[in-house]
């Protein structure tokens, strides 16, 4: 049996493996989460809302029905009759209401939120679950039924919160979330110590910089002392110097093949101790890379690197990683755009629970120039709130910035964008000119398509090639074509249509013959773009917005090896032609378009950074 419910409220209970019954008290629960809840918004001021909303997120459990709910469903006393589900959470939004008014509606939101996802106040869209429907005074039955003097006094009376919300009216959404956010991780966290133990720590990122610097010291060694690899010691010793620069927002401006990944990591470890910053977030735009770049991290950090996307293995993960997944505790994420981002606008538990993890840390955006233009404006937005009022250090890391200043399009809405952006490359151009290690040759006509017959028979020429196209069934008619000649039998094909293993395994294979100086001819969609790094003699690119050909050219000689018979060093070889379709509507058409009208009759470089900056300007 158990002792009076009026002497001891339940939270939560499990047995143990031996059959013994382990008690949660409520009391100790709101107390506990408070504490944590205050702790993590005390890094951006907030720490009475989120204390307060700890407090009170569970007084509900308070009544007898939950005391009888809890202990019938669990088993912990099977005599007891359960009413069916219980609603504690509204309890301690009524409470919060009646107690400050206006200003308690913040924490009602947070209150009622705490495991549905945060209410929408209207009825229009979300019917009954709106807050403005819970909070009526037909609902005021779930606080007063509980029993008088349950709820300890001290617990019930407290200070109205005085902190003002970060960011004022504009910021108000990014605060609100990061509360609900700093209350969820809260609540999980102690329900998860009760049930399961304290979660095991990470390293620190103090003590992470020795294995950075031994790792890039082996590479340094076996890498050899080429043209190629001076330039990037030259970028990675800019980065750690330039980390000592007061927090904000920094652009990497490195050309493909220049280092970036690694040297942006060794600005955001320095940058990290040397301004307190407690965690990296590296933030990639594609799912089909990630698993590359998080391999790299995780060689140097080992367990300390937490992998989160749409495409992890679970077999792959164990109890420790999951966890980390759902607040990002780890000291270096590797996620995408589209968590990251998608996440700062959700209204889900699973979704918020990590936001208040990413204050006060610094966030690399790998490949910035894919960021979606039709969000830059709420992406924007949300990077100014964060650097501003949360302390994040934003990287945007990028062969080819974008545009993302503030402007006034002629007869359109202004874009308030990313100013006081600081360039971490003390020369970028004149780093261009030094990293130039391809001629790119595009048709003199840009309006006469070609016919994928006479591109296959052209491929076919090149014992070792990589053709990018734009769309997934042009990839697989002209691997098609390839593979019925002898010749070209072995081509392989790469596309986002294939499981992440099975393309993680191709790529492999590809950089293994190449590591080899075997012939290798790969068709692929733009996903071999981003990030993955391959190097070959010879690249076609399907006529696409000039970031994809920049990209493209990326995977081109690479590591400036490329020597002619006499072993005189020469250029890699990227070839645009126009393909016999069109781009898939939307971005990508649009950057075609923009490339077309950009490169006829253009008879500069094409790679150039002034081309790019009136490219992006179009977008």
């Amino acid at each position: 049996m158990y002792d009076k419910p009026e002497t001891q409220f339940l939270a939560h209970v499990h047995p143990d493996k031996n059959g013994e019954w382990h008690k949660h008290l409520l009391e100790k629960h709101l107390r506990d989460v408070a504490v944590m809840a205050a702790n993590f918004a005390a890094v951006f001021e907030s720490a009475d809302w989120a204390g307060l909303a700890g407090l009170w997120h569970d007084l509900g459990k308070y009544s007898t029905e939950f005391q009888q709910y809890i202990r019938s469903v669990s088993g912990y006393d099977a005599h007891i009759e359960a009413p069916g589900r219980v609603d504690h959470s509204t309890a301690g939004a009524i409470h919060a209401m009646r107690q400050f008014g206006a200003h308690g509606r913040i924490l009602a939101y947070l209150i009622a939120g705490h495991h549905a996802g945060l209410p929408d106040w209207s009825m229009a869209g979300t019917g009954a679950k709106a807050l403005s429907n819970r909070l009526d005074a037909a609902q005021d039955y779930l606080l007063d039924r509980i029993p008088a003097q349950a709820i300890p006094q001290e617990i019930l009376t407290q200070a109205k919160p005085t902190n003002k919300p970060r960011g004022g009216a504009e910021g108000l959404h990014l605060w609100l979330r990061m509360l609900f956010s700093c209350l969820i991780d809260a609540d999980r966290l102690d329900t998860e110590t009760f049930m399961d133990g304290a979660r095991s720590a990470y390293g620190d990122l103090a003590d992470l910089i020795a294995d950075f610097d031994k790792y890039m010291a082996a590479l340094a060694a076996s890498s050899g002392n080429t043209p190629v690899n001076v330039i990037r010691a030259d970028i990675l010793h800019q980065c750690r110097d330039k980390a000592a620069l007061a927090p904000g927002l920094f652009s990497l401006t490195v050309p493909t093949g220049g280092g970036k990944t690694l040297s942006g990591m060794a600005f955001a470890l320095r940058h990290s101790v040397q301004h307190k910053k407690q965690r990296i977030i590296y933030v990639i735009p594609y799912t089909s890379i990630i698993e590359q770049t998080a391999g790299i991290f995780r060689d140097i950090f080992g367990n300390n690197v937490i992998e989160h996307h749409a495409n992890l293995d679970p077999d792959k993960e164990d109890a420790r990683s999951h966890l980390a997944t759902e607040n990002w505790d780890a000291p270096i994420i590797v996620t995408t755009n589209v968590q990251f981002f998608e996440s700062l606008f959700a209204a889900r538990t699973s979704r918020c629970r990590k936001l208040h993890n990413i204050v006060n840390s610094v966030v690399v955006l790998d490949e910035a120039q894919l960021l979606p233009p039709e969000f830059l404006q709420p992406i924007a937005d949300v990077m100014n709130q964060l650097a501003t009022h949360y302390g994040v250090t934003f990287v945007l890391s990028t062969a080819t910035q974008p545009a993302l200043g503030s402007f006034q399009p002629f007869g359109g809405k202004p874009f308030c964008g990313l100013d006081n952006v600081r360039e971490i490359m003390d020369e970028p151009d004149a780093l261009y000119q030094k990293l130039e290690r391809v001629e790119v040759s595009i048709p003199k006509d840009l309006q006469t398509p070609r016919d994928w017959e006479s591109v296959a028979a052209e491929l076919i020429q090149h014992p070792s090639v990589l053709c990018i196209v734009s769309r997934r069934d042009d990839a697989r008619e002209l691997h098609r074509l390839m593979t019925t000649e002898e010749e070209g039998k072995d081509t392989l094909h790469l596309s986002a249509l294939m499981c992440g293993e099975h393309r993680s395994k191709v790529i492999a294979d590809i950089k293994a013959r190449l590591q080899r100086n075997e012939p290798v001819r790969v068709i692929s969609t733009q996903l071999v773009e981003a990030g993955v790094d391959v190097d070959f003699p010879v690249v076609y690119r399907a006529l696409a917005g000039l970031d994809s050909i920049a990209q493209a050219a990326g995977r081109c000689n690479r590591e400036g090896k490329l020597k002619d018979a006499e072993g005189i060093p020469i250029k890699g070889q990227v070839v645009v032609f126009v393909p016999p379709k069109l781009p898939p509507s939307g971005l990508l058409r649009i950057t075609y378009q923009i490339a077309v009208g950009l490169l006829s009759g253009y008879k500069g470089d094409l790679l150039s950074r002034e081309l790019a900056r009136k490219y992006f300007g179009h977008l």
